[in-house]
């Protein structure tokens, strides 16, 4: 108990530090481009126009809504991570108890083999984790939609029970999982990735030798995106260094980006706020056609970057409808 109280301490302040760069992301994925391009310089010297980053982004809120206008939506966010972590942390111990069918076929063997037991180990926290973003997943609804409320100057979403109220009277219980499902295929990917990664390292790359014991657990945590317990254990890293973990971490978030992009989108997806409707988003039917709509425009990987933001040629932005140029 007391580690899944200090996991909730720690899991809340990371949130309350990290809610400015979140808040600035999302207004970008949405498409909000407030402040015209500047003239800077590629990583090569070459002189071409960026769009605002994250530092004149953030002095554009504040300059509206005051440096407290940076923390709209932490409220259920905090909330989400509490319960989020509480519901992992049951779920995974469950599974440990009880233990995982065992999905490589075969009886099951006094000892596991090597890519079994990563297979096992992972199976356990993808459920975990499955757990957790189901259930918290109304709270991130009504958070990114109270984040998109800047955009058309909204109050509709200002609290956690007056949100859960508009959203259940105006959409019933399906508005509470809009966007859950590329969510959920997006952290599914990228815990798989990671993990089998990290064995192909471990097996091909890392002489069994070097001992990195100190290391797993924080290396899980990168790699899981949440405070895991000890079942995901060496199995799962290894001997992979924390240097490692990061990378393969920041590899995996690259590749399944654009189901984190898709299930923002389709969240304020024609909730009634003027950053989920044209001239922002369209109305998509489903998130596939978000993703289609999303891929064909080439923009599947809008704010994945929050520095060195280069002006696509020949986009038309939603801030007043013209072409920059």
């Amino acid at each position: 108990m007391a580690d899944v109280c200090g996991q909730v301490l720690l899991g809340s302040g990371l949130t309350v530090l990290s809610h400015p760069l979140m808040y600035i992301k999302v207004l970008i994925q949405v498409g909000h481009e407030p402040l015209r391009p500047t003239l800077g310089r590629n990583l090569f010297g070459r002189q071409v126009y960026q769009l605002p980053g994250l530092f004149a982004y953030a002095k554009h809120i504040i300059k509206i809504d005051g440096r407290a206008g940076l923390f709209k939506g932490l409220g259920p966010r905090l909330c989400a991570g509490t319960i989020g972590t509480l519901v992992h942390s049951k779920v995974a111990q469950k599974c440990q108890e009880q233990g995982t069918p065992q999905i490589l076929g075969g009886q099951q063997k006094d000892k596991e083999s090597s890519l079994q037991q990563v297979v096992n180990e992972t199976t356990r926290e993808m459920v975990a984790r499955s757990c957790a973003t189901i259930v918290t997943h109304p709270f991130h609804v009504i958070t990114l939609r109270c984040m998109v409320q800047f955009i058309g100057r909204e109050t509709k979403y200002s609290g956690v029970f007056d949100s859960i109220i508009t959203v259940y009277r105006e959409e019933g219980i399906l508005g509470f999982f809009a966007g859950l499902i590329p969510r959920l295929l997006g952290d599914v990917l990228s815990l798989w990735i990671c993990n089998l990664l990290a064995h192909l390292i471990n097996t091909y790359a890392i002489d069994d030798s070097m001992s990195h014991t100190g290391e797993i657990k924080n290396c899980s945590q990168a790699m899981t995106g949440v405070s895991v317990t000890d079942s995901v254990s060496a199995a799962v890293c290894g001997s992979v260094s924390c240097c490692s973990c990061s990378f393969l971490q920041f590899f995996a978030s690259m590749l399944t980006y654009p189901f984190v992009l898709v299930s923002n989108i389709m969240a304020v997806n024609n909730c009634g706020l003027a950053g989920g409707r044209d001239p922002y988003a369209s109305v998509y039917p489903t998130w596939v056609d978000c993703w289609m709509h999303l891929s064909r425009e080439g923009n599947m990987s809008r704010g994945n970057s929050l520095f060195f933001r280069k002006l696509p040629a020949g986009k038309t932005y939603a801030v007043d409808q013209k072409r920059f140029f």
